[in-house]
Protein backbone atom coordinates (compact mmCIF):
# COMPACT_ATOMS: atom_id res chain seq x y z
CA UNK A 1 0.00 0.00 0.00
CA UNK A 2 1.40 3.39 -1.06
CA UNK A 3 0.99 6.49 1.10
CA UNK A 4 1.68 9.93 -0.41
CA UNK A 5 2.48 13.20 1.35
CA UNK A 6 2.58 16.20 -1.02
CA UNK A 7 3.92 19.64 -0.20
CA UNK A 8 1.16 21.97 0.99
CA UNK A 9 0.38 24.57 -1.66
CA UNK A 10 -2.14 26.70 0.24
CA UNK A 11 -0.68 30.17 0.77
CA UNK A 12 0.72 30.60 4.28
CA UNK A 13 0.47 26.91 5.19
CA UNK A 14 3.76 25.82 6.75
CA UNK A 15 2.71 22.52 8.30
CA UNK A 16 3.26 19.10 6.79
CA UNK A 17 1.01 16.06 7.21
CA UNK A 18 3.78 13.62 8.11
CA UNK A 19 7.03 14.00 10.04
CA UNK A 20 9.95 11.53 10.04
CA UNK A 21 8.87 9.85 13.29
CA UNK A 22 5.40 9.08 11.97
CA UNK A 23 6.79 8.11 8.56
CA UNK A 24 8.91 5.55 10.40
CA UNK A 25 5.77 4.33 12.18
CA UNK A 26 3.93 3.77 8.87
CA UNK A 27 6.91 2.05 7.30
CA UNK A 28 7.11 -0.27 10.30
CA UNK A 29 3.45 -1.12 9.68
CA UNK A 30 4.37 -2.35 6.21
CA UNK A 31 3.28 0.74 4.23
CA UNK A 32 5.27 2.35 1.43
CA UNK A 33 5.64 6.08 2.10
CA UNK A 34 6.40 8.71 -0.56
CA UNK A 35 7.03 12.37 0.29
CA UNK A 36 7.29 15.24 -2.17
CA UNK A 37 10.66 17.00 -2.02
CA UNK A 38 10.49 20.06 0.22
CA UNK A 39 7.22 19.01 1.86
CA UNK A 40 8.65 19.58 5.32
CA UNK A 41 10.94 22.51 4.55
CA UNK A 42 8.62 25.21 5.95
CA UNK A 43 8.41 23.19 9.18
CA UNK A 44 12.22 22.92 9.35
CA UNK A 45 12.24 19.23 8.35
CA UNK A 46 14.81 18.27 5.72
CA UNK A 47 14.18 15.67 3.01
CA UNK A 48 17.12 13.63 4.30
CA UNK A 49 15.28 13.01 7.58
CA UNK A 50 12.39 11.42 5.70
CA UNK A 51 14.80 9.22 3.78
CA UNK A 52 16.45 8.08 6.99
CA UNK A 53 12.97 7.17 8.28
CA UNK A 54 12.45 4.88 5.32
CA UNK A 55 10.35 7.14 3.09
CA UNK A 56 11.05 7.81 -0.58
CA UNK A 57 11.41 11.47 -1.63
CA UNK A 58 10.05 12.42 -5.07
CA UNK A 59 10.77 15.58 -7.02
CA UNK A 60 7.18 16.49 -7.91
CA UNK A 61 3.75 16.09 -6.39
CA UNK A 62 2.50 14.10 -9.37
CA UNK A 63 5.17 11.51 -8.80
CA UNK A 64 3.79 10.60 -5.38
CA UNK A 65 0.08 11.27 -5.96
CA UNK A 66 -0.70 9.30 -9.13
CA UNK A 67 -0.13 5.83 -7.69
CA UNK A 68 -1.06 6.57 -4.09
CA UNK A 69 -3.59 4.41 -2.28
CA UNK A 70 -3.76 6.99 0.54
CA UNK A 71 -2.92 10.70 0.57
CA UNK A 72 -2.23 12.68 3.73
CA UNK A 73 -2.60 16.47 3.69
CA UNK A 74 -3.16 19.34 6.09
CA UNK A 75 -5.34 21.60 3.94
CA UNK A 76 -8.04 20.50 1.52
CA UNK A 77 -6.61 19.63 -1.91
CA UNK A 78 -6.99 21.89 -4.89
CA UNK A 79 -8.57 20.69 -8.13
CA UNK A 80 -5.11 20.31 -9.66
CA UNK A 81 -4.25 17.78 -6.95
CA UNK A 82 -7.57 15.95 -7.04
CA UNK A 83 -7.22 15.34 -10.77
CA UNK A 84 -3.98 13.42 -10.11
CA UNK A 85 -5.56 10.98 -7.66
CA UNK A 86 -6.69 7.56 -8.78
CA UNK A 87 -10.26 6.42 -8.29
CA UNK A 88 -10.73 4.75 -4.92
CA UNK A 89 -7.79 6.49 -3.26
CA UNK A 90 -8.20 7.56 0.38
CA UNK A 91 -7.62 11.18 1.37
CA UNK A 92 -7.22 12.40 4.97
CA UNK A 93 -7.08 16.15 5.66
CA UNK A 94 -9.00 19.11 6.99
CA UNK A 95 -11.76 19.57 4.41
CA UNK A 96 -14.08 22.19 5.95
CA UNK A 97 -17.17 21.01 4.04
CA UNK A 98 -19.13 24.11 5.07
CA UNK A 99 -16.80 26.38 3.08
CA UNK A 100 -15.20 23.97 0.58
CA UNK A 101 -18.30 22.71 -1.20
CA UNK A 102 -16.74 22.63 -4.66
CA UNK A 103 -13.79 20.59 -3.40
CA UNK A 104 -16.04 18.08 -1.64
CA UNK A 105 -18.18 17.65 -4.76
CA UNK A 106 -15.05 17.20 -6.89
CA UNK A 107 -13.70 14.54 -4.54
CA UNK A 108 -16.99 12.67 -4.83
CA UNK A 109 -17.09 12.91 -8.63
CA UNK A 110 -13.51 11.60 -8.86
CA UNK A 111 -14.40 8.59 -6.72
CA UNK A 112 -12.12 9.58 -3.83
CA UNK A 113 -12.84 8.29 -0.32
CA UNK A 114 -12.21 11.44 1.69
CA UNK A 115 -12.02 11.79 5.47
CA UNK A 116 -12.43 15.21 7.08
CA UNK A 117 -10.61 15.60 10.38
CA UNK A 118 -13.15 18.17 11.57
CA UNK A 119 -15.84 15.50 11.55
CA UNK A 120 -14.16 12.90 13.75
CA UNK A 121 -16.55 11.89 16.53
CA UNK A 122 -15.52 13.10 19.97
CA UNK A 123 -15.21 9.71 21.63
CA UNK A 124 -12.38 8.26 23.71
CA UNK A 125 -11.24 5.89 20.91
CA UNK A 126 -10.72 8.84 18.58
CA UNK A 127 -8.73 11.07 20.93
CA UNK A 128 -5.37 10.08 19.47
CA UNK A 129 -6.68 11.04 16.00
CA UNK A 130 -8.25 14.36 17.01
CA UNK A 131 -6.27 16.88 14.97
CA UNK A 132 -8.89 19.55 15.55
CA UNK A 133 -8.10 19.45 19.28
CA UNK A 134 -4.33 19.23 18.94
CA UNK A 135 -4.22 22.24 16.62
CA UNK A 136 -6.74 24.20 18.71
CA UNK A 137 -4.61 23.72 21.81
CA UNK A 138 -1.61 25.23 20.02
CA UNK A 139 -3.76 28.10 18.75
CA UNK A 140 -5.07 28.88 22.24
CA UNK A 141 -1.52 29.07 23.56
CA UNK A 142 -0.28 31.30 20.74
CA UNK A 143 -3.31 33.62 20.97
CA UNK A 144 -2.29 34.72 24.45
CA UNK A 145 1.28 35.41 23.33
CA UNK A 146 -0.02 37.47 20.41
CA UNK A 147 -2.22 39.48 22.75
CA UNK A 148 0.63 40.05 25.19
CA UNK A 149 2.83 41.23 22.34
CA UNK A 150 0.27 43.85 21.19
CA UNK A 151 -0.97 44.96 24.62
CA UNK A 152 0.58 48.13 25.98
CA UNK A 153 0.88 46.81 29.53
CA UNK A 154 2.33 43.90 31.49
CA UNK A 155 0.29 40.77 32.21
CA UNK A 156 1.30 40.09 35.85
CA UNK A 157 0.85 42.27 38.89
CA UNK A 158 4.22 43.76 39.82
CA UNK A 159 5.21 45.59 42.97
CA UNK A 160 8.02 48.04 42.28
CA UNK A 161 9.63 51.03 43.97
CA UNK A 162 7.66 53.18 41.55
CA UNK A 163 4.36 51.65 42.61
CA UNK A 164 2.21 48.61 42.01
CA UNK A 165 1.33 47.54 38.47
CA UNK A 166 -2.18 46.09 38.23
CA UNK A 167 -2.52 42.74 36.41
CA UNK A 168 -4.06 42.47 32.97
CA UNK A 169 -7.69 41.35 32.87
CA UNK A 170 -8.29 38.64 30.25
CA UNK A 171 -11.67 37.36 29.09
CA UNK A 172 -11.77 34.07 27.20
CA UNK A 173 -14.98 33.35 25.31
CA UNK A 174 -15.42 29.65 24.67
CA UNK A 175 -13.90 27.06 27.01
CA UNK A 176 -13.21 24.27 24.58
CA UNK A 177 -9.69 23.00 23.90
CA UNK A 178 -8.41 26.34 22.57
CA UNK A 179 -10.11 28.32 25.30
CA UNK A 180 -8.81 26.17 28.14
CA UNK A 181 -5.27 26.40 26.78
CA UNK A 182 -5.65 30.18 26.48
CA UNK A 183 -6.85 30.35 30.09
CA UNK A 184 -3.91 28.27 31.33
CA UNK A 185 -1.39 30.33 29.36
CA UNK A 186 -2.81 33.68 30.48
CA UNK A 187 -2.77 32.49 34.08
CA UNK A 188 0.87 31.39 33.75
CA UNK A 189 1.68 34.91 32.53
CA UNK A 190 0.05 36.34 35.64
CA UNK A 191 -3.22 37.72 34.27
CA UNK A 192 -6.56 37.77 36.07
CA UNK A 193 -8.70 35.56 33.86
CA UNK A 194 -12.43 35.08 33.46
CA UNK A 195 -14.15 32.82 30.96
CA UNK A 196 -17.57 32.26 29.48
CA UNK A 197 -19.06 29.26 27.69
CA UNK A 198 -22.61 28.30 26.76
CA UNK A 199 -22.01 24.91 28.42
CA UNK A 200 -22.18 25.22 32.23
CA UNK A 201 -20.55 21.78 32.46
CA UNK A 202 -17.14 23.31 31.74
CA UNK A 203 -17.27 25.52 34.85
CA UNK A 204 -15.24 23.03 36.88
CA UNK A 205 -12.48 22.88 34.26
CA UNK A 206 -12.32 26.68 34.06
CA UNK A 207 -12.15 27.00 37.85
CA UNK A 208 -9.45 24.33 38.11
CA UNK A 209 -7.21 26.53 35.96
CA UNK A 210 -7.61 29.47 38.33
CA UNK A 211 -10.07 31.46 36.23
CA UNK A 212 -13.50 32.81 37.12
CA UNK A 213 -16.41 31.28 35.23
CA UNK A 214 -19.01 33.83 34.13
CA UNK A 215 -22.54 32.50 34.56
CA UNK A 216 -25.32 34.11 32.56
CA UNK A 217 -29.04 33.37 33.05
CA UNK A 218 -29.36 31.55 29.74
CA UNK A 219 -30.35 28.04 28.67
CA UNK A 220 -27.50 25.52 28.33
CA UNK A 221 -26.35 25.01 24.75
CA UNK A 222 -24.40 21.75 24.88
CA UNK A 223 -24.64 19.62 21.74
CA UNK A 224 -23.46 16.17 20.69
CA UNK A 225 -20.10 14.88 21.81
CA UNK A 226 -19.45 17.74 24.23
CA UNK A 227 -19.38 20.41 21.51
CA UNK A 228 -21.48 23.54 21.79
CA UNK A 229 -24.48 23.26 19.52
CA UNK A 230 -25.35 25.93 16.99
CA UNK A 231 -27.25 28.72 18.76
CA UNK A 232 -30.36 30.53 17.61
CA UNK A 233 -30.13 34.22 16.75
CA UNK A 234 -32.38 35.06 19.73
CA UNK A 235 -30.05 33.21 22.10
CA UNK A 236 -27.01 35.01 20.64
CA UNK A 237 -28.77 38.38 20.99
CA UNK A 238 -29.46 37.78 24.68
CA UNK A 239 -25.94 36.49 25.19
CA UNK A 240 -24.39 39.60 23.65
CA UNK A 241 -26.50 41.88 25.85
CA UNK A 242 -25.37 40.12 29.02
CA UNK A 243 -21.70 39.64 28.16
CA UNK A 244 -21.14 43.22 26.99
CA UNK A 245 -20.21 44.62 30.42
CA UNK A 246 -17.60 41.88 30.91
CA UNK A 247 -16.04 42.71 27.53
CA UNK A 248 -15.87 46.40 28.43
CA UNK A 249 -13.92 45.67 31.64
CA UNK A 250 -11.32 43.49 29.92
CA UNK A 251 -7.89 44.46 28.62
CA UNK A 252 -7.72 41.34 26.43
CA UNK A 253 -10.55 39.32 24.90
CA UNK A 254 -9.83 35.99 23.23
CA UNK A 255 -12.71 34.44 21.31
CA UNK A 256 -12.59 30.74 20.50
CA UNK A 257 -16.22 29.74 19.92
CA UNK A 258 -16.78 27.34 17.04
CA UNK A 259 -19.29 24.72 15.97
CA UNK A 260 -17.55 22.08 13.80
CA UNK A 261 -18.66 22.27 10.19
CA UNK A 262 -20.54 25.57 10.70
CA UNK A 263 -19.87 29.28 10.49
CA UNK A 264 -18.53 30.71 13.75
CA UNK A 265 -21.15 32.42 15.95
CA UNK A 266 -20.87 36.18 16.30
CA UNK A 267 -20.31 37.00 19.99
CA UNK A 268 -18.78 40.49 20.11
CA UNK A 269 -20.61 43.30 18.34
CA UNK A 270 -19.13 46.49 16.93
CA UNK A 271 -20.78 48.39 19.79
CA UNK A 272 -19.06 46.14 22.36
CA UNK A 273 -15.68 46.72 20.71
CA UNK A 274 -16.18 50.47 20.82
CA UNK A 275 -16.99 50.17 24.53
CA UNK A 276 -13.52 48.78 25.32
CA UNK A 277 -10.67 50.97 26.53
CA UNK A 278 -8.14 52.19 23.92
CA UNK A 279 -5.10 49.93 24.01
CA UNK A 280 -7.18 46.78 24.55
CA UNK A 281 -6.64 43.75 22.33
CA UNK A 282 -9.00 41.16 20.86
CA UNK A 283 -7.71 37.91 19.32
CA UNK A 284 -10.39 36.21 17.22
CA UNK A 285 -9.43 32.56 16.85
CA UNK A 286 -12.55 31.95 14.77
CA UNK A 287 -11.44 34.33 12.00
CA UNK A 288 -10.94 31.34 9.69
CA UNK A 289 -14.66 30.50 9.75
CA UNK A 290 -16.17 33.98 9.75
CA UNK A 291 -15.10 35.28 13.15
CA UNK A 292 -16.70 35.69 16.57
CA UNK A 293 -16.21 39.47 16.41
CA UNK A 294 -18.32 41.63 14.13
CA UNK A 295 -15.39 43.87 13.13
CA UNK A 296 -12.81 41.12 12.58
CA UNK A 297 -11.03 41.32 9.23
CA UNK A 298 -9.92 37.73 8.50
CA UNK A 299 -6.20 37.57 7.84
CA UNK A 300 -5.60 41.13 9.06
CA UNK A 301 -5.33 43.33 12.12
CA UNK A 302 -7.90 46.08 12.57
CA UNK A 303 -7.76 49.18 14.76
CA UNK A 304 -11.10 50.41 16.10
CA UNK A 305 -10.77 53.53 18.23
CA UNK A 306 -7.48 52.21 19.64
CA UNK A 307 -8.70 48.64 20.15
CA UNK A 308 -6.64 46.12 18.18
CA UNK A 309 -8.57 43.19 16.66
CA UNK A 310 -6.29 40.37 15.51
CA UNK A 311 -7.87 38.20 12.84
CA UNK A 312 -4.84 36.11 11.93
CA UNK A 313 -5.78 33.03 9.93
CA UNK A 314 -4.31 29.60 10.56
CA UNK A 315 -2.51 30.36 13.80
CA UNK A 316 -1.27 26.75 14.21
CA UNK A 317 0.79 27.25 11.08
CA UNK A 318 2.85 29.94 12.86
CA UNK A 319 4.33 27.12 15.00
CA UNK A 320 4.88 24.60 12.17
CA UNK A 321 7.34 22.21 13.77
CA UNK A 322 5.30 21.43 16.87
CA UNK A 323 1.92 21.54 15.16
CA UNK A 324 3.18 19.29 12.34
CA UNK A 325 4.40 16.76 14.90
CA UNK A 326 1.00 16.74 16.60
CA UNK A 327 -0.96 16.67 13.35
CA UNK A 328 1.16 13.90 11.87
CA UNK A 329 0.56 11.65 14.85
CA UNK A 330 -3.19 12.29 14.65
CA UNK A 331 -3.31 11.52 10.92
CA UNK A 332 -1.09 8.44 11.15
CA UNK A 333 -3.31 7.02 13.90
CA UNK A 334 -6.42 7.55 11.78
CA UNK A 335 -4.78 5.96 8.72
CA UNK A 336 -3.68 2.92 10.69
CA UNK A 337 -7.21 2.64 12.04
CA UNK A 338 -8.41 2.30 8.43
CA UNK A 339 -5.73 -0.21 7.42
CA UNK A 340 -5.89 -3.94 8.01
CA UNK A 341 -3.13 -6.33 6.91
CA UNK A 342 -1.37 -3.67 4.87
CA UNK A 343 -4.43 -2.50 2.88
CA UNK A 344 -7.31 -0.08 3.36
CA UNK A 345 -10.30 -1.88 4.88
CA UNK A 346 -13.28 0.37 5.54
CA UNK A 347 -15.82 -0.67 8.14
CA UNK A 348 -18.70 1.79 7.99
CA UNK A 349 -20.25 0.17 11.04
CA UNK A 350 -17.36 1.71 12.97
CA UNK A 351 -18.24 5.08 14.51
CA UNK A 352 -14.90 6.68 13.64
CA UNK A 353 -14.86 5.56 10.01
CA UNK A 354 -18.49 6.49 9.41
CA UNK A 355 -18.31 9.79 11.28
CA UNK A 356 -15.24 11.20 9.51
CA UNK A 357 -15.89 9.91 5.98
CA UNK A 358 -17.27 12.65 3.70
CA UNK A 359 -17.16 11.08 0.22
CA UNK A 360 -17.13 7.44 -0.86
CA UNK A 361 -18.15 5.51 -3.97
CA UNK A 362 -18.78 8.68 -5.96
CA UNK A 363 -21.17 10.19 -3.41
CA UNK A 364 -21.19 12.58 -0.45
CA UNK A 365 -22.02 10.19 2.39
CA UNK A 366 -21.72 12.32 5.53
CA UNK A 367 -24.99 13.81 6.78
CA UNK A 368 -23.33 16.73 8.56
CA UNK A 369 -21.40 17.58 5.40
CA UNK A 370 -24.60 17.37 3.33
CA UNK A 371 -26.34 19.77 5.71
CA UNK A 372 -23.39 22.18 5.63
CA UNK A 373 -23.30 22.11 1.83
CA UNK A 374 -27.04 22.65 1.49
CA UNK A 375 -26.89 25.59 3.92
CA UNK A 376 -23.88 27.20 2.19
Amino acid sequence: MKVAVPREIEQGERRVALVPDTARMLVAAGLEVGVEAGAGAAAFIADELYQKAGAAVAGRAGSVLRDADAVLKVQAPRESEISLLKKGAVLISFLQPATQGDIVRSLASHGITAFSLELLPRISRAQSMDALSSQASAAGYKAVLMAADRLGKLFPMMMTAAGTVAPTRVLVMGAGVAGLQAIATARRLGAVVSAYDVRPAVKEEVSSLGATFIELPLETQEGEGGYAREQSEEFLRQQRELIGEHVAKSDVVITTAAVPGRRAPMLVTAEMVRGMRPGSVIVDLAAETGGNVELTQPGKEADVNGVTIIGTRNIPSTMPLTTSQLFARNVANLLLHLVKNGAVSLDFADEITKGACVTHGGEIVNERAKQALSAA
